[in-house]
């Protein structure tokens, strides 16, 4: 197979599994697989400019960006745009048909590296020292560790990377469920679910390998209810009990749970005690903005009156997504230019720098997804209760 064939495929498969999890309502993990299914798109079209599927990967690449603004936005609950769901028919599940604990649980190897993780210090210090450190040596943590770690704060800045990460560092076990998954396609089994999820995270540490259990959405779960059924009570219930077994102090597993939510303050107060560390995990400022901004454009041909400095600046308030999403949207504007005007007909032409008026452009456009007054709950929330 050729590398355009290989990168083709790589895309597909991503595109595959954004939106199997995106139809079961994983959004976390279905955003980073539609970022990564864009990555190989882009690379495609700027490696191999004269390949003839070019203008339907760059539909593609747009499609599944308005997706992810979908999934970040208000409109999250929309079904997945039609030019997504063309790609990957065979992914849809069958509608009315009870979701098994095999369609609603993620058991893949995450390959993020710390280094990944730009900024985030403080988090990333915190999450060390609950379970890199107890996992490296044991024998010098006397009193046991933290085994239930909640990452919270606005959406898109990092708790699902960050707990990716960490399960990398130690070759965890990595178990990802999304809560609201659980909530609304468990009921009826949620009980007997839970238990084995669990059951299979204590199972992977018995043998020897530590595990992560990842909890998206964590308020779905755990929230404070005003009316709640039978089903969900239970479903609970369960998730507190097996919470009691995991951290039960008496018993050295390296069994964790990493809840991530962006409203820790709909969290109910047993839950909130059961996760002995509480992270906020906050928007990036300058300098990590500066880094992030970096990273995006690293492969990206750039102009030479760019100044990332001054678009660090112009970010103020961007989440790591939102910055993200500057850096594509650039790029998918040029190129498309590029394809609009005929040139990519000429296997030598290539597209233009991208210049610092585009991404001016593209920051007037757009508005940070997360407002002042979210802030000000975040901030407030994490001086109650953190617990770093």
């Amino acid at each position: 197979m050729d590398a355009p064939q290989e990168l083709e495929k790589s895309a597909t498969n991503y595109a595959l599994e954004a939106v199997r999890l995106d139809t079961q309502g994983s959004k976390g993990m279905a955003v980073t697989m539609y970022q990564r299914a864009i990555e190989s798109l882009l690379r495609l079209v700027q490696l191999y400019p004269e390949y003839s599927l070019n203008k339907v990967y760059i539909q593609r690449a747009i499609a599944y960006q308005e997706r992810i603004k979908a999934l970040q936005g208000a409109s999250a609950s929309i079904e997945p745009q039609a030019e997504t769901k063309g790609v990957v028919e065979d992914a849809k599940t069958t509608e009315g048909v009870k979701a098994s604990y095999e369609e609603l649980i993620v058991k893949e190897k995450p390959n993020v590296k710390w280094e990944e993780v730009v900024g985030l210090e403080h988090a990333k210090r915190a999450v060390k020292e609950a379970i890199v450190y107890p996992v490296q040596r044991p024998d010098l943590f006397t009193l046991g560790w933290p085994r239930g770690i909640l990452l919270f704060g606005p959406p898109g800045c990092g708790k699902t990377l960050l707990a990716a990460a960490v399960a990398t560092e130690i070759d965890a076990t990595f178990i990802s469920v999304d809560a609201a998954s659980i909530m609304s396609k468990w009921l009826g089994e949620g009980e007997k679910n839970v238990a084995r999820l669990c059951g299979s995270a204590r199972k992977s540490a018995l043998e020897g390998k530590p595990s992560i259990v990842f909890i998206d959405e964590l308020d779905s779960l755990m929230g404070k209810h005003s009316s709640e059924v039978g089903g969900e009570v239970r479903v609970r219930n369960q998730l507190l009990k097996e919470m009691d077994g995991i951290i039960d102090k008496g018993k050295n597993l390296h069994v964790y749970v990493i809840g991530a939510t962006n409203k820790p303050w709909d969290l109910d107060w047993p839950f909130i005690r059961r996760f002995q560390k509480r992270i906020l995990v906050p928007l990036p400022d300058h300098h990590t903005r500066l880094m992030m901004l970096k990273l995006y454009t690293g492969n990206l041909q750039l102009a030479p009156d760019i100044d990332l400095h001054e678009l660090a600046r112009l970010s103020e308030g961007f989440s790591g997504s939102d910055i993200r999403d500057v850096c594509q949207a650039a790029h998918l504007k040029v190129i498309g230019e590029f394809f609009e005007s005929g040139q990519a007909a000429n296997k030598l032409a290539k597209p233009r720098l991208l210049r610092m008026n585009d991404f001016r452009q593209i920051l007037e456009e757009r508005k940070p997804s997360v407002s002042l007054d979210m802030l000000a709950l975040y901030n407030r929330w994490f001086e109650a209760f953190k617990a770093l």
